[in-house]
Parts: C-alpha cells; sequence; structure tokens
C-alpha cells in the first residue's frame, strides 16, 4: 500500500477512528529506541572521557555541593 493511499484511507476515517490510531501511533512511537549518530556517540564519548579526566585529577565537586548547586538554580 503507498503512502497516498494510507493517508486518503485514514483521512476517510470517522473522528473518532482517526484519534484511536493517533493514541496508537504515539505508544508505538515511544517503544522505539531513540537513535544517536555515530557522531554524535563519538562526541558524547570525548566529554566522558573529558570529564573521567577531570574527576581523576581532583577537579570537580562533592555530591552535597552537586546538590546545593542544582537547589539554588531551580530556585531561580
Amino acid at each position: 500500500m503507498s503512502f497516498e493511499t494510507l493517508t486518503a484511507e485514514i483521512s476517510a476515517l470517522p473522528l473518532e477512528k482517526r484519534r484511536e490510531l493517533m493514541q496508537f501511533m504515539i505508544k508505538l512511537e515511544a517503544l522505539e529506541e531513540p537513535g544517536i549518530s555515530p557522531e554524535d556517540e563519538q562526541r558524547l564519548l570525548l566529554s566522558l572521557d573529558e570529564a573521567t579526566r577531570d574527576v581523576d585529577s581532583g577537579k570537580g565537586v562533592s555530591i552535597d555541593e552537586a546538590r546545593q548547586r542544582v537547589s539554588s538554580w531551580a530556585a531561580k
């Protein structure tokens, strides 16, 4: 079935059936695993490596200080 045929068939459905179909499609889409491009994966891995080096070299803050900072940002 072509896309055009499918959309024509959907358009011909009663409103309630189109709403049911939309809810089904939303649930179906939610089940799909989001993908990550190879470029984004590479950037993520480089960022994680940098963060690991920073923590290993003593840079960073304690979890308690991080919580305080986040709380202060949320309060603004």
